[in-house]
């Protein structure tokens, strides 16, 4: 270890005072250059592990309730620069790095469809600062991203938080040291993938059919939702599903990762529109720079981690997706709150339950349910919560 690195672990702190210059200052938009594809469509749900064939398969969704292909709601997340990281991770926190913490959503109504052009206002929010087990001193930061299309309606709010840390004090405490890749028997993969049909086939029994609301009685539990197990492939394939991983895709911001404090050998080039025309293989935080930890054994290792791991966002993602799909194509989701305390890594699969724990109508008039959510390894261990409000049609 250095002497800055030691002095630097000694002291044990965690500066984020430069975070007050920032909070509630509107950053630059992120904004897309070309309208949307069907084909961004499918590529998302491709990535997210959701078949739902309203979203990729032409026939269905031309005899459903759209009768076009529509994004999920999941993918808004898709069209920022950043998976709504930005207004999460700004000012400078010295010798930081940063990692997903839970994202809260509100969604409005609008929907996306293909020619749609979306932009995103972006406005950090808040930060507390908490002592944890992972790497003491750790800030969480949440900023608000506002996605809009291109007649100005609001589509979805998302409140994302960014959980910024020291890397060298997450590798010290070594909180995470299962480093190998757990092995699966073939009679187990074939259960797994026996199990996956669950959620699967209850789509696909639902169809284009209603769920009310009146069918639904607290206590009911969801179909059990599984994927998985996760892989340096499946991780990447995730990775290239969000659209800013595109050459020229988006209005690139000005980011620069050291001066926010970044580790400099997880800082690069990610997202720099200027590098991008030179050699753009430098700002692709798959290859170089703050992303490269989820695909590389040595650098998830150099931030704390045992292993590559999946995306945080993705995490959000599964579950709109999971409560989207059992509400169905007349149901909508109007809210989440979802905290994950713990990455997808490889060798790992992904298991989620939920349960309905409330009905109710709501000051706007809508039939609600409330759904309880957790997402669990094949060892039972926690890896996100949620909470959901989701509208469905009524019998009146």
């Amino acid at each position: 270890m250095d002497s800055n690195r030691e002095t630097m672990v000694a002291d044990r702190t965690l500066d984020c005072s430069d975070l007050d210059n920032y909070l509630g200052k509107p950053l630059q938009p992120a904004r897309m250059k070309e309208p949307l594809h069907n084909n961004d469509f499918r590529r998302w749900v491709q990535a997210m592990h959701y078949p739902n064939l309203l979203h990729y398969d032409h026939d269905f969704a031309k005899e459903g309730r759209y009768g076009r292909l529509v994004a999920p709601q999941s993918f808004a997340v898709a069209t920022d620069d950043g998976h709504g990281a930005g207004p999460a991770c700004v000012g400078r926190v010295p010798g930081s790095h940063l990692i997903f913490g839970g994202d809260e959503w509100w969604f409005y109504g609008p929907r996306i469809f293909g020619g749609d052009m979306i932009h995103n206002e972006k406005i950090p929010f808040d930060y507390v600062v908490k002592e944890t087990k992972f790497a003491g001193p750790t800030c969480f930061q949440r900023g608000d991203n506002n996605y809009y299309n291109q007649d100005g309606d609001l589509i979805a709010k998302q409140r994302s938080t960014g959980i910024r840390y020291r890397n060298d004090l997450a590798v010290e405490m070594g909180s995470m040291d299962a480093t190998e890749d757990p092995e699966w028997t073939d009679q187990a993969l074939a259960e797994l993938e026996e199990r996956k049909l669950e959620f699967i086939n209850m789509m696909h029994d639902l169809g284009h059919g209603k769920r009310y609301w009146e069918d639904v009685s607290i206590g009911d539990a969801l179909p059990v939702r599984v994927f998985g197990p996760h892989s340096i492939a499946s991780i990447t394939t995730e990775w290239r599903a969000y659209l800013f991983t595109l050459w020229g895709d988006t209005h690139r911001p000005v980011i620069d990762f050291e001066a926010l404090g970044f580790d400099p050998a997880m800082a690069g080039h990610e997202n720099d529109g200027v590098m991008e025309r030179i050699n753009p293989e430098l700002t692709d935080g798959a290859y170089f720079g703050p992303s490269r930890g989820h695909l590389f054994p040595r650098w998830a290792r150099y931030i704390g981690m045992p292993r590559p791991y999946g995306y945080g966002a993705s995490m959000g993602a599964w579950i709109l997706d999971y409560l989207a799909g059992w509400a169905g194509e007349y149901g909508q989701v109007v809210h989440v709150n979802s905290a994950y305390r713990g990455p997808a890594f490889t060798g790992d699969a992904t298991f989620m339950t939920a349960t309905v724990i409330d009905k109710m109508v709501d000051e706007q008039g809508r039939h609600v349910v409330q759904i309880d959510c957790k997402m669990a390894d094949q060892l039972g261990k926690t890896m996100a919560t949620a909470k959901g409000e989701i509208e469905l049609p009524t019998r009146k």
